[in-house]
Order: structure tokens, then sequence, then C-alpha cells
């Protein structure tokens, strides 16, 4: 059984999708970026299921936390996990460059396959995909609006 939950944080809403092998699905209703969501009819509410990793996001949010302890199951292919791994270990409020990712998996010409897992991440926030940026030091790409990464930076206090 996949079950899902929906909550508002200060920001923007929250969906969570997962089951007793993790939390596969993190979708922020940020009403910007290209990143379409739906919730299946075959999935089952079940906010109790979610309500530790609630709790954690919404500490997130208020700024009392920095790190998540949540078992994660995203579905990908094994670059992909690859990435999202990298992605990971990002520390709160530190952020990375595409080449820096490249580099990390073992390929640093595959800056533009970095952005296209990190464009596929189904867990962002958790897997903070936001904490990556252009060479150049500009934001760029980030699935859910670009408005969306430059508001988590901010919560991050990540000088601009």
């Amino acid at each position: 059984m996949i079950y899902y939950t929906q909550f508002k944080t200060r920001l923007w809403e929250i969906i969570l999708v997962g089951n007793e092998l993790g939390l596969s699905n993190l979708h922020m209703v940020t009403e910007a970026g290209k990143r379409n969501f739906e919730i299946s009819d075959k999935w089952q509410r079940n906010d109790s299921f979610f309500e530790t990793i609630k709790e954690q996001i919404l500490e997130y949010f208020a700024g009392q936390r920095k790190q998540f302890d949540i078992t994660l199951n995203p579905q990908g292919t094994d670059f992909q996990k690859r990435v999202w791994e990298q992605l990971y270990a990002i520390p709160f409020g530190e952020i990375r460059t595409y080449k820096d990712i490249a580099i990390a998996i073992g390929n640093k010409k595959a800056c533009r396959a970095v952005g296209m897992a990190n464009s596929k991440n189904p867990l962002p926030l958790i897997v903070p995909c936001h904490r990556v940026i252009g060479s150049n030091g500009k934001l760029t790409g980030f699935a859910h609006g670009l408005k969306a990464k430059e508001q988590l930076l901010k919560l991050e206090n990540y000088p601009e």
C-alpha cells in the first residue's frame, strides 16, 4: 500500500508519499516551476503514517532543524541515485555547483547530466537540490521555481 498526506508550511503546501520502505516523494506546491504532481486514486491518505516526517519538516521551516532523520526510498536510475546521494551530503547552509557534484560522482564532464538528475529529484528539501547553483554563482534551475529555491536558501541563512 502507498500512503500520502498533505499539509501546509509557512511557505507552501507539501505532499508526502511513501510506504513502509520509506519516503518516495515530497512535492512542494509552490505554484511555480515545471513539476506536475497528482495524487493517485490508488494511494491511501494516512496522516498519522507521516507524522514524524511532518514534524521534522515543520521544524526545518521554523529554523529548528538542519538535518532530517527519515528513511528514504526514492525511485530513479542508478546514476540519479548517485547524484542524489551527493546532494544529500551537502550540509545545511552550504552550496555546491553542478560541476562539484559531477566531480564528486567521478565524472567532471557530467554537469548537464547532474542537472537533469537534480530536476528529477523526487525528494526536494530533504535531498537538498536547492543547494546546487551554477558555476557562475547564480541560482539556476529548480523544478519548483527559482523563487522557492531562493526562499529555501534564505531560510538556511545562505549569504546572497
